[in-house]
């Protein structure tokens, strides 16, 4: 039997909204736990994510990216799997499959995303900056060269478009 030599100095506690903000691309992401702070086990970001925006779709090497939605509607895509996440839907996406997601409808969506093990969440934190105020960043183009450079750093990369909203939604939008 293994014995944990970790002690009650080593619990972390965080309250709502406590975390370091980050604007990435047109997501708020709140850094709840990093590589750093579980001995390595998981990377946790609270993420507020504007309507309509898709990462594009991309792969992770090193960790599994899973997601439990609190609020709004993605849909999700993984390998040649699509599928709709609605509040209290949780998502694993194993690592070395390609994935993204786009936000439906015209509400942000709110979600945790648990990277594991831990290391993946510098690629938002690295690749970001503080958030300026509340809420959502401005839009602005994103700097895909940018992004593929700090991906590549955590064996992460880009391989393709972002995801457009279903078509449903976008009619409801037009």
């Amino acid at each position: 039997m293994t014995i944990s030599s970790h002690t009650a100095d080593d619990a972390r506690f965080l309250g709502p909204g406590e975390g370091e903000a980050i604007w990435f691309l047109r997501n708020r992401m709140t850094v709840k736990a990093t590589e750093a702070s579980t001995g390595g086990g998981f990377g946790l970001l609270e993420s507020l994510i504007a309507p309509g925006f898709s990462p594009p779709l991309h792969i992770h090497r090193r960790e599994d990216e899973s997601f439990y939605v609190l609020e709004g509607e993605l849909t999700m895509k993984c390998g040649d799997r699509t599928f709709r996440a609605t509040a209290g839907s949780f998502v694993f996406l194993p690592r070395n499959v390609p994935h993204t997601f786009v936000v439906e409808g015209d509400k942000p969506a709110r979600m945790l995303t648990l990277l594991t093990p831990g290391g993946g969440e510098r690629v938002f934190i690295e690749g970001g900056r503080p958030a300026e105020a509340q809420g959502l960043p401005p839009a602005t183009p994103p700097d895909i060269e940018a992004l593929k450079r700090v991906s590549a750093r955590y064996e992460a990369e880009i391989i393709g478009p972002p995801m457009a909203p279903t078509a449903s939604h976008a009619a409801a939008n037009a």
